[in-house]
Protein backbone atom coordinates (compact mmCIF):
# COMPACT_ATOMS: atom_id res chain seq x y z
CA UNK A 1 0.00 0.00 0.00
CA UNK A 2 1.30 3.43 -0.93
CA UNK A 3 1.12 6.11 1.75
CA UNK A 4 1.13 9.76 0.75
CA UNK A 5 3.07 11.60 3.45
CA UNK A 6 3.13 14.97 1.71
CA UNK A 7 -0.61 15.55 1.92
CA UNK A 8 -2.02 17.26 5.01
CA UNK A 9 -5.04 14.98 5.23
CA UNK A 10 -5.31 11.27 4.62
CA UNK A 11 -7.20 11.63 1.36
CA UNK A 12 -8.63 14.17 -1.03
CA UNK A 13 -11.81 14.37 1.04
CA UNK A 14 -9.86 15.30 4.19
CA UNK A 15 -7.87 17.90 2.28
CA UNK A 16 -11.12 19.33 0.90
CA UNK A 17 -12.60 19.48 4.41
CA UNK A 18 -9.45 21.15 5.77
CA UNK A 19 -9.67 23.80 3.06
CA UNK A 20 -13.36 24.46 3.76
CA UNK A 21 -13.00 24.60 7.55
CA UNK A 22 -9.94 26.83 7.43
CA UNK A 23 -11.73 29.10 4.94
CA UNK A 24 -14.59 29.50 7.43
CA UNK A 25 -12.17 30.36 10.25
CA UNK A 26 -10.33 32.88 8.07
CA UNK A 27 -13.61 34.43 6.90
CA UNK A 28 -14.81 34.76 10.51
CA UNK A 29 -11.51 36.38 11.52
CA UNK A 30 -11.63 38.87 8.63
CA UNK A 31 -15.29 39.70 9.25
CA UNK A 32 -14.56 40.25 12.94
CA UNK A 33 -11.70 42.63 12.13
CA UNK A 34 -13.83 44.48 9.56
CA UNK A 35 -16.61 44.80 12.13
CA UNK A 36 -14.13 46.11 14.67
CA UNK A 37 -12.85 48.71 12.18
CA UNK A 38 -16.41 49.81 11.39
CA UNK A 39 -17.42 49.93 15.08
CA UNK A 40 -14.27 51.88 16.02
CA UNK A 41 -13.92 54.64 13.42
CA UNK A 42 -11.35 56.61 15.46
CA UNK A 43 -9.09 53.65 16.04
CA UNK A 44 -5.96 54.43 18.03
CA UNK A 45 -2.91 52.37 18.84
CA UNK A 46 -4.21 51.99 22.41
CA UNK A 47 -7.49 50.50 21.11
CA UNK A 48 -5.64 48.15 18.76
CA UNK A 49 -3.23 47.13 21.53
CA UNK A 50 -6.13 46.51 23.94
CA UNK A 51 -7.87 44.32 21.36
CA UNK A 52 -4.82 42.10 20.88
CA UNK A 53 -3.98 42.06 24.60
CA UNK A 54 -7.21 40.12 25.17
CA UNK A 55 -6.57 36.37 25.52
CA UNK A 56 -9.59 35.47 23.39
CA UNK A 57 -8.26 37.59 20.55
CA UNK A 58 -4.83 36.01 20.86
CA UNK A 59 -6.37 32.54 20.68
CA UNK A 60 -8.54 33.57 17.71
CA UNK A 61 -5.46 34.99 15.97
CA UNK A 62 -3.44 31.81 16.60
CA UNK A 63 -6.36 29.80 15.20
CA UNK A 64 -6.36 32.08 12.14
CA UNK A 65 -2.59 31.61 11.72
CA UNK A 66 -2.93 27.83 11.93
CA UNK A 67 -5.84 27.96 9.50
CA UNK A 68 -3.88 30.11 7.09
CA UNK A 69 -0.94 27.71 7.20
CA UNK A 70 -3.10 24.61 6.68
CA UNK A 71 -5.15 26.28 3.95
CA UNK A 72 -2.03 27.42 2.09
CA UNK A 73 -0.35 24.03 2.46
CA UNK A 74 -3.28 22.11 0.99
CA UNK A 75 -3.54 24.61 -1.86
CA UNK A 76 0.16 24.59 -2.68
CA UNK A 77 0.36 20.82 -2.32
CA UNK A 78 -2.53 20.45 -4.78
CA UNK A 79 -0.90 22.82 -7.25
CA UNK A 80 2.46 21.07 -6.97
CA UNK A 81 1.04 17.58 -7.46
CA UNK A 82 -1.11 18.72 -10.40
CA UNK A 83 1.47 20.75 -12.31
CA UNK A 84 4.94 19.64 -11.23
CA UNK A 85 5.60 16.20 -12.63
CA UNK A 86 9.32 16.03 -11.82
CA UNK A 87 9.62 14.52 -8.33
CA UNK A 88 12.73 16.50 -7.35
CA UNK A 89 11.26 19.82 -8.45
CA UNK A 90 7.99 19.00 -6.67
CA UNK A 91 9.88 18.08 -3.48
CA UNK A 92 11.92 21.30 -3.58
CA UNK A 93 8.78 23.37 -4.23
CA UNK A 94 6.89 21.70 -1.37
CA UNK A 95 9.88 22.10 0.95
CA UNK A 96 10.13 25.78 0.07
CA UNK A 97 6.38 26.34 0.58
CA UNK A 98 6.39 24.47 3.89
CA UNK A 99 9.40 26.46 5.08
CA UNK A 100 7.82 29.78 4.14
CA UNK A 101 4.56 28.85 5.89
CA UNK A 102 6.48 27.79 9.00
CA UNK A 103 8.43 31.08 9.05
CA UNK A 104 5.23 33.10 8.64
CA UNK A 105 3.54 31.17 11.43
CA UNK A 106 6.45 31.59 13.84
CA UNK A 107 6.75 35.25 12.89
CA UNK A 108 3.03 35.77 13.57
CA UNK A 109 3.32 34.09 16.97
CA UNK A 110 6.33 36.25 17.83
CA UNK A 111 4.45 39.41 16.88
CA UNK A 112 1.31 38.33 18.74
CA UNK A 113 2.99 37.28 21.97
CA UNK A 114 5.76 39.89 21.85
CA UNK A 115 8.59 37.37 21.85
Amino acid sequence: MVANVTSLGRSGLYDWMIQRLTAVVLAAYILFLLGYFIATPDLTYADWNALFANSCMKIFTILALVSLSAHAWVGMWTISTDYLKNGVVRFLFQTFCGGVMFVYFVWGVQILWGL
